[in-house]
């Protein structure tokens, strides 16, 4: 704000210099048909001064009025804006001039030493905004974005005990409780979509919205699986991979889920949906959402309670989801088929329940070598994922036998 008050300070200093000294040039043009050529110049001199302070006051305002920027200069911005320009031309032509020494002044973009180089933030934003649109699980969870190599949480493990006492009596030590490490299960996920240069050099094909899509397409595909089956080696560890037991919340071994034990082994009940339900807690059931693939959805649409009402109630407006005994159904292919000892259908508040890692910076090496006349740009992103709370998700379970 101060830049901005000292160059409309000296623009109208200057416009006012201009003014005397062009009306005094009209005046010499009126009485003596010429101007003197000291003060054209001066005249001259005084207009590029207009001209050049209105330029510079018009780009003050455009970076002030950039999102993020809160009324001032952000000189990040400035780096992240020209660091997406040379990553674009670097995707085009394969051009690495001053990348290196762009990611470094970025705070939030990890500098590469192996030839690769980091996406620029709003492609990188919108890879993420595609795949939230992609896979349920990142529209459900809880969803945070670290710079450091590792993400640790501290959760309570509960424990604590209190007693009841009269106004004299004497007051034992009661338990403390204790807490647990989380740390999420990271891995490196990978594509490698490819162009021809000839699309690459036409000016008609937008890279960024290709590159982003392109992206997003195979790595939600991978990353969602991970989320509900990954086994936590070399990707994250999917909630349905936690060890499940029948045991209620209150004497639960920590971390361990809770799961409902249908009587089926290819079908479960409306009953058995319900006892999902209450043995969520309160609190959790007010955001809990079901989980399910839609073959399993189609089954569960076709019960009916003792009174022969549908349990299942259709969306009643576009956008909005259906819902299972009042809480929202949110379609997942990941989610396994109704079978022996399989899990086919969870419930939970997610945002409680499951956290998914991103480790910032999306990564691109461009190869123009191994199949031309073929670009491929090998990308790869850190993206871990872990149950935070898990008295938040419980599952539904068919019989072994």
């Amino acid at each position: 704000m101060d830049a901005l008050k000292k160059l409309l300070d000296e623009l109208a200093t200057a416009f006012e210099e201009f003014k005397s000294s062009n009306d005094e040039r009209i005046k010499q043009i009126e009485s003596k048909g010429k101007a003197d050529p000291l003060l054209e110049g001066k005249v001259d001199k005084a207009n590029e001064d207009v001209s050049r302070l209105e330029k510079e006051l018009s780009d003050l305002q455009k970076k002030l009025n950039r999102p993020g920027n809160n009324g001032g200069g952000d000189e990040k911005s400035e780096d992240l804006a020209a660091h997406k320009k040379g990553f674009l031309h670097f995707m085009r032509r394969g051009v690495e001039d001053g990348l290196t020494e762009l990611e470094c002044k970025a705070l939030n973009i990890t500098t590469p030493g192996d030839g690769g180089y980091a996406v620029a933030e709003e492609i990188d934003k919108n890879i993420l905004i595609l795949l939230g649109n992609e896979s349920p699980m990142r529209g459900l969870c809880k969803v945070i974005t670290v710079g450091a190599a590792e993400y640790k949480k501290l959760a309570s493990k509960w424990g604590s005990t209190s007693g009841w006492v009269g106004e004299d009596d004497s007051r034992t030590e009661t338990d403390t409780p204790s807490l647990a490490e989380l740390t999420p299960f990271m891995g490196e996920i990978y594509s490698n979509p490819a162009a021809t240069q000839q699309m690459l050099d036409d000016g008609y094909f937008n890279i960024e919205t290709w590159l982003a899509q392109e992206l997003a397409k195979e790595f939600a595909e991978e990353e969602g699986a991970a989320f509900v089956t990954g086994s936590g080696t070399k990707k994250p560890k999917g909630f349905l991979s936690y060890t499940s037991v029948v045991t209620a919340d209150a004497s639960r071994t920590f971390g361990q889920l809770q799961h409902i034990l249908a009587a089926a082994t290819g079908a479960i009940t409306g009953s058995e949906l319900l006892n999902v339900v209450y043995s969520l807690k309160k609190a959790y059931r007010a955001n809990a959402t079901w989980q399910m693939a839609a073959l399993t959805a189609a089954a569960i649409r076709k019960l009916v309670d003792s009174n022969g009402a549908y349990i299942w109630e259709r969306s009643l407006a576009a956008g909005q989801p259906a819902t299972l005994a009042g809480y929202p159904v949110e379609e997942n292919e990941d989610m396994e088929a109704l079978g022996t000892s399989n899990v086919p259908v969870a419930l939970g508040d997610w945002k409680r329940g499951y956290t998914i890692v991103d480790k910032m910076g999306t990564r691109v090496l461009r190869d123009p070598y191994t199949n031309k006349p073929y670009v491929h740009f090998y990308t790869t992103k850190r993206v871990g994922g872990m149950v935070e709370d898990s008295n938040a998700i419980k599952l539904l379970k068919n019989a072994a036998s």
